[in-house]
This record gives C-alpha cells, structure tokens and sequence, in this order.
C-alpha cells in the first residue's frame, strides 16, 4: 500500500506531466481552474493533496478524466519515475543528511526523467555487479557525511562535555569500566551482566547485547577493559543523548533503518570523545607536531597514554587533526587479514577533503606490502610493542609525485581470534600541511609505494605479491591507442 506522501508526490508529478504536456503555465492553470498559483504549486511538489472538488476542476481544465489524473501510474519517459517512488527506494536514502528534500530529487529527476532514471539504473545494475548491500549503502552513506563535516561534530563534543561535568567524570584520568557501569546503574536504572558467556550461543563479534524492555546490557566476560569502557561509554552515549532507535548488540547484526546507522555512529563518537577527551588530545598533538623528531616508539606511547585501542585511538585523530589543526588533507584506513599466510584487504576507509590513495579495491587486487600499514601485519616483529600494541611511522612516496605521512598501529583483532588488524592514517605532505609537521623532515623510514602490485610502476620490488599486469594492459592499450591517432592523421599511410 503507497503511503499519503508516495501518492501526493506521484499526483503532483502527474499534474505537472499533463500541465506541461497542455502547453500550460502554474499561471495559465490558475485561471482555468480558479486555484491559486502558490496552491498548485504546493501540489505539484507532492506537499499537499486537493480534494475531490478541485480535483474536478483540475480534470475539465486539463481535459483529462477524473480518474486519469487521479492514476497513480505516469505515462511515457516519466512512467519509471512512479516505479521508483513506488518502490520506497527514496525512503532508504538518507537525503535530508545533505540539505536535500525528496521533492527536489524528484523536480530534477522529472526535469530530463530519461537520462536521470538510465543513470538510477546504472547505479544499481553496479551495486548489483558489486554486490552492495543496503547496509553497506547507508554506511557509504554515513561516511559521505562524515567526510561533509571533516569528521568533527561539535554538538556530540558539547554533550560530552555536559555529561562529564553533570556526572562528575574526571576527563583529566583514564576512566575505568566501573566508573561507567556505577553512572548506568545508579543514574539509569541499568543491570549490567558481566558474566553470561554470549560466546557459547552467539557468534564471537557479539561482545555485548541490549535488551531495551528490563534495561539490561550482557557484555561478553572475555572482553578486554579497552572494549568494555568502549562498549559502556557507547551506552552511556546512548542513555544520555536520549537515543532509543539504535542497535541493540556490538558489533551490529544489521540495520534497519538509516537512523539506526547515524545514531550508531553519534553513540560510538561520544565514546571516543569521552575516553580520548578534546582538551588533553589536543595538547598532546601540539607537543607531537611541534617536536623535531617523531617516532614509532613515541606513537606508541602517545597512544597509550589514553587507550589500548588502536582503532579507538586513531579514529579520534580524524575528529582533532581537520578540525583543530588544520590537517584536512588526510584519510584514514583499517587493514584486517585472517592469518599469516594470507593477504591484508582493507575492512573501513574514509577520506577527507578528496579521494586519496590508496582506497579499497574489490577487484582482488594485492595492496602494497611496503605500507607500514600492511608491514605491521605481515611483520609484526619488527615494530615496538607494549601488551600486543604495535606502532610504525613511515613517509610513503608515490610514483605520481603524492607524499604521505602514514601513523599506523595494530593489534589484535577484538572480534576475531587469530586474526589482526590494523589502522592509520594518511595526511598528505602538501606545502601548506608540511609547515605544520615540525619533524616531517626527519622521518627515518621512506618508501617509495604503490597503489596494487596489479597497477605498481616500482621495479625490483622483494614484497611484490603479483607482477602489474593491469598496468602492463593499460601500457599496450595506450600504445595501440597512438598508432590509431596516428593512422587517422595520416602518419603512418
């Protein structure tokens, strides 16, 4: 059954087909028909519905039967417009995160629907080819907003900052998981459950499970403390912005709505901003980008100094680096590989400001074994370590000419046993990004990089996982493609 919206949008469309196919202007129909301009308009966006009166009116106007104009079907090049308000796909697409109304999709869509209902196609038959999923579409989604704000929401930092103060959180000291169950149980009435093993009915990413009706929160006994101050920090997110569509385990099964997602999201950065505080993160970035000399051992440390979460960590640099220092130029990755004989593949990306390499690759592509990133996985005997943690710094030179400073950590996968994982990220050495790194000049470690082995110009490479047979192709493609030019400007005749 179509909702009072699907069928006002599609009326709307309707009466502004027949109108333009009339030759009639909003003007000219409101004197036909007595209605006012600024009425009609409002029906031709799909925001109000007339009665069966002037529905009349418009009928003998128009010259169309009542029941014609009232179809919910629309003819000719705008018929697979209907299809697609029919089919609720619009309702799955967050519009309102970028300013846009579902109405204004639409005029555009109506305005040369041919070419805008292919293009929609195309979209899908490569989401289909792809096989992305609708969950996978409201994370891209996600992400686009994030990338939108450089990643740093001041409004959740604001709510962080009263929570703390009105709970009497020290943000100045590590705060411990019992400190956040004592808020949960005493301000909001929770039971936490430390002892139920969800291991032996659920699979292992399930760390903690919410039962909304009794309040209760089941996190895993096998959690670390980083996990279950995150978990708790999270929930308490949720209790004190007031958020109740949410999902209800860590990590998510599914979502079923986009809200699920973005609130998600403002309940994990809450925890991050609460565990990894503004203040003293941006402190202890000035004094790291004012030293003369930065190194892996003193990564490490940094990071210890808040959390033995890498991810945790890391993903908090996204929200200081733009927003405080001015570092917008920069991506983040998260690399996971299942066990050692296997390859690395990128699990969660993002970029800011533009696109950067290296991005994920679903063709099956190998990533580049000289990335710190990846080396910290293939080798993680090579970098220091305290209690699992592994920290590397490394510039990494492009062929193209792009440099990147690359800080990258690892540890243990938290969801999957045996496997692991690690996370950077990557602010591009632009000159205006370089005068504020002091010590990016006395970077030991240099590489130069690629992309894919598939698509790597670097010669006499000892990581090399496949030769670069698409950049082999590209070659012999462009090569064919200049004795063509050549050919029809009579050159080689």
């Amino acid at each position: 059954m179509l909702s009072e919206e699907q069928i006002r949008l599609i009326f709307g469309l309707k009466l502004k087909q027949t109108r333009n196919d009339k030759g009639l202007s909003l003007f000219g129909l409101a004197k036909l028909t007595g209605l006012s301009k600024s009425y009609l308009n409002e029906i031709e966006k799909g925001k109000k519905y007339p009665k069966p009166d002037k529905i009349v009116s418009l009928a003998k106007a128009l010259e169309i039967p009542y029941d014609e104009l009232v179809s919910m079907k629309l003819s000719g090049p705008m018929a697979p417009v209907s299809d697609i308000i029919m089919s609720g796909i619009l309702k799955e697409i967050p519009l309102e995160l970028f300013g846009i109304e579902e109405n204004q999709l639409l005029d555009i869509i109506s305005s040369a629907p041919e070419k805008v209902t292919s293009f929609v196609s195309t979209l899908f038959e490569i989401a289909r080819h792809y096989h992305i999923d609708r969950d996978q579409f409201y994370l891209t989604a996600l992400r686009s907003y994030q990338e939108q704000h450089f990643n740093y929401f001041e409004e959740i930092e604001k709510e962080v900052a009263a929570c703390a103060r009105k709970y009497q959180i020290d943000l100045s000291s590590r705060i411990s998981s019992a400190e956040l169950e004592e808020i949960l149980t005493e301000e909001f009435g929770y039971q936490i459950d430390n002892n139920t093993p969800l291991e032996n009915d659920y699979p292992e990413q399930i760390r903690s499970a919410f039962i909304p009706k009794i309040k209760k929160l089941i996190i895993a006994p096998s959690v670390t403390e980083a996990q279950r101050v995150f978990i708790l920090a999270k929930e308490l997110g949720y209790a004190h912005m007031e958020i109740t569509e949410r999902p209800h385990t860590f990590t998510w099964i599914k979502f079923d709505h986009f809200d699920e997602v973005l609130n998600n999201f403002k309940a994990s950065y809450f925890a991050g901003a609460l565990t990894l505080p503004e203040k003293q993160m941006v402190q202890e970035i000035q004094e790291v980008l004012s030293s003369s000399e930065f190194t892996g051992e003193q990564l490490l440390e940094t990071l210890l100094k808040f959390t033995y979460s890498a991810e945790t960590f890391f993903q908090r640099l996204t929200n200081i680096l733009p927003h405080h220092f001015g570092l917008k130029d920069m991506f983040f990755l998260r690399f996971g590989m299942e066990n050692s004989k296997s390859s690395p593949i990128i699990t969660k990306e993002f970029h800011l400001s533009k696109n950067h390499q290296p991005q994920a690759n679903h063709q099956h592509e190998h990533y580049c074994n000289r990335w710190v990133s990846t080396e910290l996985l293939n080798h993680p005997e090579r970098f220091p370590s305290v209690n699992g943690v592994r920290a590397g710094i490394q510039l990494s030179e492009y062929p193209n000419g792009q440099n990147y400073l690359i800080l990258s950590a690892s540890n243990d996968d938290p969801f999957q046993s045996g496997n692991s994982r690690s996370v950077c990220i990557g602010i591009e050495i632009n000159p205006k990004q370089k005068r504020k790194i002091k010590f990016i000049d006395r970077v030991s470690e240099r590489r130069k990089v690629g992309v894919t082995c598939e698509r790597c110009p670097v010669h006499d490479c000892d990581v090399r996982a496949s030769e670069p047979v698409i950049l082999q192709k590209e070659a012999i493609n462009a090569e064919l493609e200049e004795r063509v030019r050549k050919l029809i400007r009579g050159e080689d005749v």
